[in-house]
């Protein structure tokens, strides 16, 4: 006959039971949803990859988020918010914001590739979460103005054309790499051409700055 000690026992509940944290989990699902958004677009992302990749079952991800476009509107708007909370930091100088945006790119592909596969897939009329991207770029332009009435950019453009170009500058080279080894001779991910391309913005953010006008010259007598 078998004798079974305590030793052998089941252990008690809540031993070796890892302790939930919601926060973690939610970022571990955002983080999983970038990659698989970022890889296949909003169409060909599947839940299950997603849930794999955060190890959890689905059922914890609906959870969390409820579907897939209440998912995909979660990561755009955690990865705004970042954003966000980043430019609230910068100077106001666009020699230190153009190069900062554009080192901010390429240390994060995947938000490029998500926004690439959102306008090959989509009609180009309405974006998941349109109406509060839509408040989100008013208040940028927002902010343009006022540094343009601070003397801090030029008021000789309209704001919209800034942030426009501001956008294209500095994430032109990671959305298209291929047509930016084809002109420079190398790829958008060679630290070199990083380099060399912020050193070039920071340069070039001068034409985004207002002009002064040189003192007037006194005539003798004056």
């Amino acid at each position: 006959m078998v004798t079974y000690h305590h030793s052998m026992a089941r252990p008690a509940k809540n031993q070796n039971v890892k302790t939930r944290n919601p926060e973690r989990t939610r970022e571990r699902i955002l983080a999983a949803a970038l990659r698989e958004f970022a890889t296949q677009g909003f169409a060909g992302a599947r839940v299950d990859v997603i849930a794999r990749r955060a190890a959890i079952n689905k059922r914890m991800l609906y959870h969390y988020f409820g579907n897939k476009e209440q998912l995909f509107r979660a990561v755009l708007r955690h990865k705004i918010a970042e954003r966000r909370a980043w430019a609230a930091n910068l100077a106001s100088d666009p020699a230190e914001r153009l190069p900062f945006w554009f080192k901010t790119a390429c240390a994060d592909p995947d938000w490029i590739r998500l926004l690439e596969w959102e306008a090959l897939q989509g009609d180009g009329k309405r974006v998941i979460d349109e109406t509060e991207r839509r408040a989100q770029s008013a208040e940028w332009l927002k902010r343009l103005r006022q540094r343009q009435v601070r003397g801090e950019l030029s008021a000789d453009f309209d704001a919209r054309h800034l942030a426009l170009a501001m956008q294209s500058l500095t994430m032109y080279p990671m959305a298209f790499p291929q047509l930016t080894r084809l002109l420079m001779g190398q790829s958008a991910t060679d630290p070199k051409f990083q380099a060399a391309h912020a050193a070039f913005l920071e340069k070039f953010a001068a034409a985004f700055r207002p002009v002064k006008t040189p003192p007037a010259e006194k005539l003798p007598g004056q």
